[in-house]
């Protein structure tokens, strides 16, 4: 691995970074093609997953491809789908080289794209910058070998720890800036999440404002009763940016579902579980949908639930420089913990002032990715 090698991979992985919340079920991938030092075509994958990051770029490209060498953050894809493998186009393009950030593990993939390449008699590098690589692709490696998205949880807090007054007063604890950094994040994930507390009592809309967003992710509530408001911003916003209810089996025959299924929602069962909405089942339901990556934003029975069923990968949290008090509403509902050694410990990876608020970003220590 050289330096140039490191320098066109990083190339590679800004411009997959770009695919995020966009490309999915597919993987967000970037491909670099270089041909004596020089950058002769390069690509992401395609809104909606399709066309490829390869194709895109050996487009780009052209003849100029034939003896070059091609950066790919995920390995090549080896099999036929709505379109030929990427493999297939890279030696049909006559690439003498690929470098490849990460392996692929589906088991439709899973070094099959590599081996075709060095049966090509392709010379392939694996393994550059392959933390990162996995780290941009975290949630389609996590529906792909766990069988669930990578779930985000954003908190706000106050420096007591409170989301809201007694009296429930909560707009807003966190400035502006803040505000439009949570837009940003929604836009790099492919669906937003909160639960049916958070849709009774802020009636939110969830979708990316003042962002010049063209793409809204999918707003998702969880609500095991379907007791939602209607009407809602939610219901009259679905042509705008859709909308997918996940209920307990229990409300599959009632009017609140055909209500919601009528207006254009979609309605998603799930398992519940000691008088909840089962987290686990929850991700996996939303997984079997195509989701790689989804942003919760509350509430605090829900994150509870969620924390407590080891189901979060990644905590953003947001500390606003006021104290609330005792009687304040807590952030994190209850979770039954008696011992510090049964609470999870994130790790910290990144701290910054968005405006007069405080931003600190959380990693599960279990997270593979």
């Amino acid at each position: 691995m050289t330096a140039d090698d490191r320098r066109h991979m990083a190339h590679a992985l800004a411009l997959g970074r770009r695919g995020l919340g966009r490309v999915w079920p597919n993987p967000a991938v970037g491909c670099v093609i270089v041909s004596e030092g020089r950058v002769i075509g390069r690509g992401r994958t395609s809104d909606g997953g399709r066309p490829h990051a390869e194709t895109q770029a050996l487009s780009m490209a052209g003849d100029a491809a034939r003896g070059a060498t091609a950066y790919v953050t995920l390995e090549p894809c080896s099999h036929y789908g709505q379109t030929p493998p990427c493999a297939e186009a890279l030696i049909a393009a006559g690439v003498s080289r690929v470098v490849v950030g990460a392996g692929d593990p589906d088991p439709k993939v899973n070094g099959r794209g590599i081996a075709m390449l060095r049966d090509a008699g392709i010379d392939v590098t694996t393994g550059v910058l392959e933390a990162e690589a996995c780290r941009v692709n975290s949630g389609f490696l996590s529906r792909v070998t766990r069988g669930r998205p990578h779930l985000t949880l954003k908190l706000a807090f106050s420096l007591d720890g409170r989301i809201a007054t007694a009296s429930g007063e909560s707009r807003w604890i966190t400035g502006p800036e803040a505000r439009r950094m949570v837009h940003a994040l929604r836009a790099s994930h492919d669906a937003v999440m909160v639960g049916g507390g958070t849709a009774r009592a802020d009636d939110p809309e969830l979708t990316v404002r003042d962002m010049g967003a063209d793409l809204q992710p999918v707003r998702i509530v969880a609500s095991r009763n379907l007791n939602l408001p209607w009407p809602s911003r939610l219901a009259s916003t679905i042509g705008h940016a859709p909308v997918w209810l996940v209920h307990g089996d229990t409300a599959t025959s009632s009017e609140e579902v055909t209500r919601w299924a009528e207006a254009g929602a979609r309605l998603l069962p799930a398992k519940v579980k000691g008088g909840h909405l089962d987290p686990v089942n929850l991700l996996k339901t939303l997984a079997d949908q195509g989701l790689t990556r989804v942003f919760c934003e509350g509430g605090g029975t829900f994150a509870a639930s969620l924390l407590s069923a080891g189901c979060v990968d990644e905590l953003v949290v947001f500390t606003a420089g006021l104290a609330i008090g005792a009687e304040g509403q807590p952030g994190v509902g209850v979770m039954g913990l008696s011992a510090l050694a049964d609470a999870e410990r994130f790790q910290l990876t990144e701290t910054r002032c968005i405006g007069p608020d405080v931003m600190t970003r959380w990693l599960s220590r279990s997270s593979s990715f």
